[in-house]
């Protein structure tokens, strides 16, 4: 994770061939906090095998979530071959 003004992005390893977003082609079920400590739905974005995630109700972002939900729904970050992304959280403070 790397904080770049009033978005994070996110780089990952064992992606296979690369990232995708099944379906319409937006990523959905991602979660950004700020130093209020409030998470908000937020909008993300694959660009070179990376996610940059933000929402305009954040200015200055500390952590990311991802489908943390007991049972998240339209979750549809995969990679190419067909593999989805497990829950993750950034930070274990948040």
């Amino acid at each position: 994770m790397k904080i770049e003004g009033s978005k994070i992005v996110l780089s990952f390893s064992n992606i296979g061939s690369g990232l995708v977003a099944k379906g319409e082609g937006k990523l959905k079920c991602f979660e950004i906090c700020g130093i209020d400590d409030e998470f908000y739905p937020a909008e993300a974005k694959i660009e070179n095998n990376k996610v940059i995630v933000f929402s305009d109700k954040v200015t200055e972002p500390v952590a990311v979530r991802y489908a943390w939900a007991n049972n998240p729904e339209e979750v549809n970050f995969y990679n190419k071959e067909g593999l989805p992304a497990s829950p993750f959280r950034t930070s274990d403070l948040y």
